[in-house]
């Protein structure tokens, strides 16, 4: 019989380190131990005798990367792959130069996420097309990194225009021509972005900017 591939996350968001368990323990071959913070990941992980870590960045207490670092220090043969919304050029260098091999988005997560945790597992390095790419970019312009409000992409830009005039969820969906789903995922990106917890704060934080 097959070994099984087994798979540590740590994810702080309930519905999210729900789904993605969810989705590794349906697919043949792989099963999932899930953690809410680093904490309790550093405490349990290495007794858990997991082959690869999927790692969240924005964790309550100490940070994704901050965990990976010690991680690392501890077990340096050990695969971790970041699974977040951060798009950024300072928290993906900070992930890599903590010692990730790997650095996916999580609205391409469900589309890529076996195929990543495999390729991580046998030695490689996945990372979502859009990472990749801003990685090159940096090496081609000698490293300087761009910069972007709190790094919110053009659609969240504009998802938080919209929830600024009044709209809802499903008007916004209605009037982007996408699936209320969809929104709920970029408001949830929108929200671990700037740190805050609704659409209140979010735009309190974003005064004047957007």
């Amino acid at each position: 019989m097959e070994k099984l591939i087994q798979v540590a996350l740590v994810e702080d968001h309930a519905d999210i380190r729900q789904g993605l368990s969810y989705i590794i323990n349906s697919t043949a071959g792989f099963d999932c131990t899930a953690y809410s913070t680093a904490e309790e990941a550093l405490q349990k992980i290495f007794e858990d005798n997991c082959d690869v870590i999927l790692m969240d960045i924005n964790l309550p207490g100490m940070s994704g990367i901050d965990c990976t670092r010690l991680m690392k220090e501890k077990c340096p043969g050990l695969p971790i792959m970041m699974c977040t919304a951060y798009e950024d050029d300072e928290n993906i260098f900070k992930a890599l130069s903590a010692g990730a091999k790997g650095y996916i988005l999580k609205r391409a997560a469900g589309d890529m996420l076996i195929e990543a945790i495999r390729d991580l597992h046998d030695g490689g390095s996945p990372m979502s097309s859009s990472i990749a790419r801003r990685v090159v970019e940096s090496f081609q312009n000698g490293g300087k990194k761009s910069k972007d409000d709190y790094d919110l992409t053009g659609r969240e830009k504009e998802i938080l225009e919209l929830l600024s005039q009044g709209f809802r969820n499903k008007q916004i969906a209605e009037k982007l021509f996408l699936s209320p789903h969809t929104i709920r995922t970029h408001i949830y990106n929108i929200y671990e972005k700037l740190h805050v917890q609704n659409r209140v704060e979010a735009l309190n934080k974003m005064a004047g900017r957007v």
